[in-house]
């Protein structure tokens, strides 16, 4: 027998033409069996109608380019597959059977890495208002983990009705002397609350005219009858330890701030003990203790409810997202740096929405922003892990 050449695809201009020009008999041929699934057999790929223009398909769904690559694993973590299966599931708004996928991993998952699975499940039972479960579940999570379970809070219910809400702003920047607008913006932002909690996370350095400059500002506060209720006061505290040296009468401003943070902790032994190494170190009496302003438990960081209430500028997302394009999200993004997308009123969204999230977000991403996702519930900071949204931005789960 003679043997054949191996056969080779032709080029995609050659394919269904043979020489001459003559159809090629291939194309009477059946066509091959399909492999693997169909569009038809994902829940999540038909196109979803939107307001702000033509249907959300599968095919604008691009995964970020700023992701590591991928890599096929042999082996999966069990956890990552439940919590992506339980993600997906919710998302496509199959909430009984994300109900007992969820308890049956609670059973099997008690300890470690499992929790997140069991605060996946408290979401659930929260945003469908199921407070009996959730209560069941809070006392077997406490015998189970040996902690605190999370506190009951109704979806529906509005945020202004939950915990009072403070005009909110991050600074930006340095607190330094010379950062000209993290201090205007804050000024600005008195202008417009004299109550105000004011996020220092994520500064990185201080100098002693940045401390001067802050401690102006909680003082013309509090001659306005106002407060400004200081957040991040750990990071701030650590910067400031670097600046005080008890032997050396430098940085007066670094240790003046270091005794607010002393009053507002409640920290009287270590504001004592500080105000005598002040009265030596700079021969002037050192500011008195008052009672009424010890604050028991530093406040949330960052709480992110309602547009009108924040001065943070923060791009909110509210309800259930379904075949969302955010389409204006690009304008807020570049006026804004940090970029902080507040999710704490979302109860679901689509798998389409938080692919077009991913797109809008690696493009801001490309210039250098830094993007905060604020207080997603469980499940929703799940699928942003399933469709690789983590790679561009920091996300900031919500706190019991």
């Amino acid at each position: 027998m003679v043997a054949r050449p191996a056969a080779v695809p032709r080029p995609h201009d050659a394919r269904g033409t043979a020489a001459g020009g003559q159809l090629d008999d291939t194309l009477n041929s059946p066509p091959a069996a399909p492999v693997g699934l169909a569009r038809e057999d994902l829940p999540f790929s038909s196109p979803v109608p939107t307001a702000d223009g033509p249907p959300l398909d599968l095919s604008e769904f691009v995964f970020s380019e700023l992701a590591a690559e991928f890599q096929i694993e042999t082996e999966s973590d069990p956890i990552d597959a439940e919590a992506e299966e339980a993600a997906m599931l919710f998302a496509n708004g199959q909430d009984d059977v994300v109900r007992a996928l969820l308890e049956n991993s609670t059973r099997v998952h008690r300890s470690g890495a499992g929790e997140r699975l069991w605060l996946m499940l408290f979401d659930l039972f929260r945003m469908t208002g199921k407070k009996v479960p959730f209560e069941t579940l809070a006392v077997d999570y406490a015998q189970s983990f040996e902690k605190s379970p999370p506190i009951w809070r109704n979806a529906a219910a509005p945020v202004a009705a939950q915990a009072k809400v403070l005009g909110t702003v991050l600074f930006k920047g340095d607190l330094t002397g010379d950062n000209d607008a993290g201090f205007e913006i804050l000024q600005s932002a008195l202008k417009k609350s004299p109550q105000l909690r004011l996020d220092l996370s994520k500064v990185r350095q201080l100098d002693a005219a940045g401390c001067e400059r802050l401690l102006a500002m909680l003082q013309q506060a509090r001659r306005s009858k106002g407060e400004i209720d200081l957040l991040g006061r750990d990071q701030l505290a650590t910067l400031l330890d670097r600046r005080i040296a008890p032997a050396l009468p430098e940085n007066r401003a670094c240790w003046l701030l270091k005794l607010e943070l002393c009053q507002l902790r409640g920290q009287f032994e270590l504001f004592e003990e500080m105000a005598i190494d002040y009265a030596v170190n700079f021969e002037i009496s050192p500011p008195s203790w008052e009672f009424d302003r010890v604050q028991e438990a530093e406040p949330s960081p960052l709480i992110l409810a309602a547009a009108d209430h924040l001065l943070a500028e923060a791009y909110v997302i509210k309800g259930e997202v379904k075949g969302t394009r955010f389409g204006d999200l690009a304008a807020y993004a570049a006026a804004n740096d940090p970029v902080l997308i507040d999710c704490s009123t979302v109860t679901r969204m689509d798998f389409l929405s938080a692919g077009a999230l991913l797109n809008v977000l690696t493009t801001v991403k490309r210039t250098g922003r830094q993007i905060i996702v604020r207080h997603p519930n469980h499940l929703l900071a799940e699928l942003f892990r399933v469709v690789g949204l983590r790679a561009v931005a920091d996300v900031d789960l919500a706190r019991n």
